[in-house]
């Protein structure tokens, strides 16, 4: 997995690249987290992801729940067909 991210005033959009497993995970929360942390409008453009699994979908949790207790906003732009796919499977047991 690669990452880039995008300044837009108080907006950080994340580009995740690749896989998102559990050998990454933490990859991408410590990229996630700390800006939500430090009270940024996150967007998590998952276009050019080609696989998520469960961990993968643990830290999109994490990551909303946190912008909540921040009261900052967390949003997906430009989901890739695979992590749709994981999202609606998740949705089903959420």
């Amino acid at each position: 997995m690669s990452y880039k991210v995008e300044e837009i005033g108080n907006k950080r959009i994340v580009h995740l690249d690749g896989e998102i497993d559990m050998d990454v995970a933490d990859k991408s929360r410590n990229t996630i987290l700390p800006l939500i942390e430090a009270g940024h409008e996150v967007h998590l453009n998952l276009s050019k992801v080609t696989y998520m699994d469960s961990s993968g979908i643990s830290v999109l949790i994490e990551s909303k729940k946190l912008s909540e207790e921040k009261k900052t906003k967390f949003e997906l732009i430009e989901v890739s067909k695979p992590v749709e796919k994981v999202i609606a499977m998740a949705r089903k047991f959420l």
